[in-house]
């Protein structure tokens, strides 16, 4: 199972779009193990998008990140950076196909709903950051993961 971070954007959370948005991730099988709504500190952020840190629109994005609450979640899948962002969509919210969170929620480049880990690196250090305490992530099994994986074929290798 691969591990991923996503993160509701202040705009996601202002629109009340978070259940609705996190329904579509468990909807789909993917499986919740961690779930937090805070305002993250600035320093918290500005790690968190440090490989932007030379890009003109750094700063504007941790001001963005940092001006209201923000939803991070821990989901586990098979093949769950993939999966997701699939099912986030491109970048540029008029660009992402429908059915997409951003093609369907979205009309923005800058304030587009939804983060999500491009790697299995990057959400290994994303999760660490916003999710440091083990404890805050809770290993579990769900009753139906058989309905949602054929499990000698897929979850028995």
């Amino acid at each position: 199972m691969e591990r991923t971070l996503v993160l509701l954007k202040p705009d996601t959370v202002q629109r009340s779009l978070s259940g609705r948005i996190l329904a579509r991730f468990e909807e789909k099988g993917l499986k919740m193990i961690g779930l937090k709504l805070r305002q993250f500190p600035k320093e918290t952020l500005e790690q968190h998008y440090e490989v932007h840190k030379e890009r003109p629109f750094y700063a504007n994005l941790v001001s963005y990140m940092t001006s209201g609450a923000v939803v991070a979640l821990a989901l586990e899948g098979l093949d769950a950076i993939t999966v997701v962002r699939g099912m986030v969509g491109a970048t540029n919210s008029r660009e992402a196909a429908p059915g997409t969170i951003r093609g369907d929620f979205g009309m923005s480049f800058s304030n587009n709903l939804v983060h999500a880990s491009d790697s299995p690196e990057a959400a290994a250090t994303e999760l660490a950051l916003f999710f440091p305490d083990a404890a805050e992530v809770v290993e579990w099994t769900p009753n139906n993961e058989p309905w949602i994986y054929n499990v000698g074929e897929e979850l028995n290798k």
